[in-house]
């Protein structure tokens, strides 16, 4: 066998399975967890493969990792496996997402109205951070959001917010692979300045940026915050420079502050912010 043919069965070897389009082990994954999830009983090995048509020797191994990993649970004496905890962990991350987001819509209606700007509630999506309720300045001059718009987590106050209050690990993981975009002159372009403003963000408990992604558009944002330190999101408002003076400024800290503090006294109340 030539050099080239040797390389060519190695490539195919290595290539995931593909069946219509779609990654076949991605698909024995989602058709487990829908088959176990629709019955909500115990199934053994054998009646999963049978049931599914799964190969006896390629579902040890599925379904090991997925033990692993706490997606299923295992009862050795039954010899049967369910959904694990960690299905549980993220659905419960899209309730309390859903939840937050309908907590937060009238205190940002209350913020806007304090501060006569633009504001946001923001969550982390990736390296961004992506914009999930808000409300509109009633100024002529003033700054659209809209739910749904993502910017890079160094470039805006929300996304800072977010960043500066992850753990170590991710924080470092996320220094070790970010590319700058330079958006404008004023944005962040390197690691060395980035640590320092987290590191005075985690200080103050506030971000802020001065057209670091929209030129003429500064910003004051504030982390919303587990009982554990972890952030569930954060809280901005949008203000155009000509009128952020340092009154505005204070204003906005103030009540972005007030705002944050309010939220996070509703999710005690409703059991979210634990």
């Amino acid at each position: 066998m030539s050099e080239v043919q040797a390389e060519d069965v190695l490539v195919v070897a290595k290539a995931p399975q593909v069946e219509g389009g779609t990654v076949k082990s991605a698909t024995r994954v989602l058709d487990l967890f829908e088959f176990l999830g629709r019955w909500d009983a115990e199934k053994t090995h054998a009646e999963i493969a049978e049931d599914l048509g799964i190969p006896k020797s390629s579902l040890t191994q599925l379904l090991k990792t997925l033990v692993n990993r706490g997606y299923l649970t295992y009862a050795p004496g039954s010899k049967g496996y369910q959904l694990g905890p960690s299905i549980a962990k993220l659905a419960k991350r899209v309730n309390d997402g859903n939840d937050m987001i309908s907590t937060a819509e009238p205190l940002l209606t209350w913020l806007t109205r304090e501060t006569e700007e633009t504001c946001a509630l923001n969550f982390i999506k990736g390296d961004k951070s992506e914009v999930v309720a808000c409300v509109m300045s009633s100024h002529r001059l003033t700054y659209t959001m809209r739910r749904g718009d993502t910017a890079p987590l160094y470039a805006t106050s929300g996304g800072k917010a977010i960043l500066a209050f992850l753990p170590p690990e991710m924080i470092e993981e996320y220094c070790g692979r970010v590319s700058f975009e330079q958006i404008t002159p004023n944005t962040i372009n390197s690691v060395e300045r980035l640590r320092q403003e987290l590191q005075d963000i985690r200080l103050s408990g506030l971000a802020f940026v001065f057209e670091e992604f929209t030129p003429g558009i500064a910003g004051v944002a504030a982390p919303i915050l587990s009982a554990s330190g972890h952030p569930l999101g954060s809280i901005n408002t949008a203000v155009p420079v000509a009128r952020f003076t340092a009154e505005k400024r204070d204003q906005c800290i103030s009540s972005v502050q007030k705002a944050v503090a309010m939220l996070r006294q509703q999710m005690r109340i409703s059991g979210l912010a634990r």
